[in-house]
């Protein structure tokens, strides 16, 4: 699938998917995701700026979803990397709850609603 920005009227968002096969807290859970939304914003903006200074603007628009495996995890990266969306995948340091390395999630974006939908379209919310 090769995806194109989307029209300039489009809104912008980071989509940041979580592994729920790792049973986290829900505190646990919120880390991750604040550290794959920061990840993303950072490389962003300094990478794909009008894209980052778009989404910004328009209120950082964030969306959390969810996949049961680390094997849907990579298939949403081999997506985004083959299509040249910024994406990062977060790796857990271990100190609390899970085995140190694991990944726990993956951010995406920003990007335009439909760029994005056509990668996690089909997943639902967490």
């Amino acid at each position: 699938m090769n995806l194109t920005i989307g029209s300039s009227n489009e809104e912008y968002k980071i989509v940041i998917v979580v592994r729920t096969d790792l049973k986290m807290s829900p505190g646990k859970i919120a880390a991750q995701v604040a550290h794959a939304a920061v990840s993303c914003a950072i490389v962003s903006e300094k990478k794909h700026f009008r894209e980052f200074n778009t989404w910004y603007s328009e209120g950082q628009k964030k969306v959390v979803l969810r996949v049961n495996s680390l094997e849907e995890l990579y298939k949403i990266k081999s997506e985004a990397d083959i299509n040249a969306i910024n994406n990062c995948l977060i790796a857990d340091s271990g100190r609390t709850e899970i085995i140190p390395g694991s990944i726990t999630c993956i951010g995406l974006g920003p990007s335009t609603d439909s760029i994005l939908d056509k990668i996690t379209g089909d997943l639902s919310l967490l």
